[in-house]
């Protein structure tokens, strides 16, 4: 089974800053990678990097084999390139329905006025059924946006990014500002988008518990460089890791 997300010797620079350098790591269908270090190591850059927003100085990202390293980012979304932010970001005078409605926008390549009117709308109704009730959510989704608790919202996005389809899901820190009972519901929505729909799932959380728990595969930058990859059980046990980001228990 070959990569749905590659990126290959990617480096970023801000003027004299060292964002990204000589980034190389892969994403497997179905998996869910872990991106984690230090505040300041890169990690969002490197979000920015493979949605677009960014383009790299150096290095390559391919999306299934395909170089998208130049590609805008709007057209990687159609592609398949999905992402949550660290901050939901919704339309604040929209309803629920019609926020998560936007996520079919990319799916099917059609405008939003379109959306309504077309046949899939029945699909799309019924995913949305579907995921709702993954989620145990029982909300009015003719309320405006706004009346959600910030839990909700987060998990919402994650949806919405579902609904899109992608193959490759970009999730910052879905657990930040989250109780525990609402940190295990998006881990389970997570396992569901890689298990049961095979999206690939680069996360970065501060949760080191979420991290070990929920990756199959982790990346640890410092500084703009990628010091260990492996699994959990890896990197736990990584000697460089333990000084850059985990921290060392003095009385051990």
């Amino acid at each position: 089974m070959n990569p749905i997300l590659r990126l290959n010797g990617v480096c970023k620079n801000f003027g004299g800053v060292v964002a990204a350098e000589d980034v190389t790591f892969s994403v497997m269908p179905g998996t869910i990678h872990g991106l984690i270090g230090p505040n300041g190591a890169g990690k969002s850059t490197l979000m920015n990097l493979i949605s677009g927003i960014y383009t790299a100085d150096k290095g390559s990202i391919y999306l299934d084999e395909q170089d998208i390293t130049h590609i805008p980012s709007h057209k990687r979304a159609r592609m398949g390139i999905g992402r949550t932010f660290q901050t939901p970001r919704f339309l604040q005078r929209s309803n629920i329905h019609d926020n998560l409605l936007l996520g079919t926008d990319l799916c099917h390549q059609v405008g939003y006025l379109r959306s309504f009117l077309a046949r899939r709308q029945k699909d799309f109704e019924s995913e949305l059924q579907e995921l709702m009730q993954f989620l145990d959510f029982s909300i009015d989704l003719d309320d405006d946006i706004s009346s959600l608790a910030y839990g909700q919202q987060k998990q919402l996005e994650i949806v919405r990014a579902m609904l899109a389809h992608p193959r490759v899901m970009l999730v910052d820190e879905p657990a930040a500002g989250l109780n525990n009972k609402e940190i295990d519901d998006v881990m389970e929505l997570l396992r569901y988008a890689a298990n049961e729909r095979k999206i690939g799932v680069l996360l970065i959380e501060h949760s080191m518990d979420m991290i070990m728990n929920i990756c199959e595969e982790i990346v640890v930058l410092s500084f703009g460089k990628v010091i260990a990859q492996g699994t959990p059980e890896q990197i736990s046990s990584n000697e460089a890791v333990i000084e850059a980001y985990l921290g060392r228990d003095n009385n051990a």
